[in-house]
């Protein structure tokens, strides 16, 4: 990767700057997508079902769990699509093919860079204190970039030979997104269920997420220990497989 370095980086910045190009608002629809999710969801969950006794104020709260699946869903979905939308490139010249998807994930985190500017805003507004624990952010982040690239990986290959696990995969995506704790927490949940949260790698990243923001404390380790085994395996095996069907890419884009 520091060999082709140049190219990640012209990759990277030739995603952020197509998406917004032609767009009146340009970059601010990264602020404005979530933001507006985060209203939305927060006068319902708070006003009309009454979302109480999380320990800090609901918009926060959500925004927090929000932000980390959007950058998930939203890295997948345009990873997915990467590779055929690279073709003539593929085609023409070689370079190691996992760079089309780790520049798209990369300009992802620039949107999700942004779209933390109004969460720090967020903080001030609801005076939550900033403590030392808040900097077990970035670990946090970079286990679950981790697990994102390897599904990504893994999901770009076989995108390209059965466009139908796009389709599949979005039924997937919605049935996920409400056995994660984004809009609630885990602690709603009887006893007996809570297991799925253990086992469900973005439960584990999110909770993490609140523990260091809000709480105060150290993340669990033992849940984030899950986290990052099932991280670094799926990546080193979805880009095994991402290396087998590399050479083929060329004859089906």
């Amino acid at each position: 990767m520091f060999k082709y370095w140049p190219l990640l980086k012209k990759l990277t910045l030739r995603e952020i700057k197509a998406r917004y190009k032609q767009s009146f608002l340009g970059f601010f629809w990264i602020i404005l997508n979530p933001l507006f999710q985060m209203i939305i969801m927060s006068f319902v969950f708070s006003k009309i079902m009454k979302m109480t006794g999380i320990g800090v104020p609901y918009p926060i709260y959500l925004y927090a769990g929000l932000l980390p699946w959007l950058f998930f869903a939203n890295s997948i979905a345009a990873a997915m699509g990467a590779l055929a939308n690279n073709s003539s490139l593929i085609k023409k010249i070689y370079f190691p093919r996992e760079i089309l998807i780790l520049s798209t994930l990369l300009a992802k985190v620039f949107d999700f860079s942004l779209a933390i500017i109004i969460f720090i805003i967020l903080m001030i507004f609801f005076k939550v204190p900033f403590t030392f624990y808040m900097l077990l952010f970035f670990p946090i982040f970079l286990l679950q970039f981790i697990f994102t690239y390897g599904l990504s990986l893994l999901l770009a290959a076989l995108n390209l030979f059965y466009r139908d696990i796009q389709y599949l995969f979005d039924l997937i995506m919605t049935l996920w997104f409400y056995l994660t704790p984004v809009i609630y927490a885990t602690e709603f949940f009887p006893q007996e269920y809570r297991y799925i949260f253990k086992i469900n790698p973005m439960s584990v990243f999110i909770n993490a997420y609140r523990q260091v923001l809000f709480n105060g404390t150290y993340p669990n380790w033992d849940s984030l220990i899950i986290g990052l085994v099932v991280s670094v395996g799926l990546y080193l095996i979805a880009h095994k497989i991402f290396k087998k069907l590399e050479g083929m890419f060329a004859d089906v884009v």
